[in-house]
């Protein structure tokens, strides 16, 4: 997104059709709209396969920018596209800094780290929180198996996966 909105456009929040981002993304694009729809990239660990995907910061809108002197009819009937957010049928101005915010945040985001199967790993959360243990799996999306050693025995422990983080 090199150019901004200029000084004669605001921005406005655009409300898309469930799960159509990309395509309200791609038809406004086509008609020469700026929009701008922030995503950040994330791993995605599923069993033993790890992935780099954008997702959306705010799935099911997007930002647009256009001036009084725009033809906003062509909005209404793109595909993707539900409604222009707003307030007693006046569509909301979003303040600009909001959007540089959004924008450099998106720029210079980092995700976390993938943890990998014997890598060791703080607990920080929870009643076993400050031990340390071994990461052995996902289980599931959201969910860890980590080896601990409690009351002199090895032990698989599931937990949360915000429970924990890299030692």
């Amino acid at each position: 997104m090199e150019n901004l909105a200029t000084a004669t456009t605001s921005w406005y929040l655009l409300q898309c059709k469930p799960r159509q981002d990309s395509r309200a993304e791609l038809n406004l694009q086509q008609q020469q709209y700026t929009v701008f729809r922030p995503q950040i990239s994330s791993k995605r660990v599923l069993g033993k396969i790890s992935s780099n995907t954008l997702e959306a910061l705010f799935p099911g809108y997007m930002f647009i920018a256009l001036s009084q002197e725009d033809n906003w009819g062509p909005l209404r009937s793109t595909r993707g596209v539900g409604r222009i957010v707003g307030f007693n049928n006046t569509p909301l101005k979003v303040p600009d800094h909001v959007i540089e915010h959004l924008y450099e945040r998106c720029r210079t985001y980092q995700p976390e780290p993938v943890l990998a199967p014997g890598d060791t790993v703080q607990i920080v959360q929870g009643p076993l929180s400050t031990l340390e243990g071994i990461f052995l799996s996902m289980d599931g999306d959201e969910r860890v198996v980590v080896l601990l050693q409690l009351l002199s025995r090895e032990q698989h422990v599931r937990m949360p996966l915000e429970h924990i983080k890299s030692a």
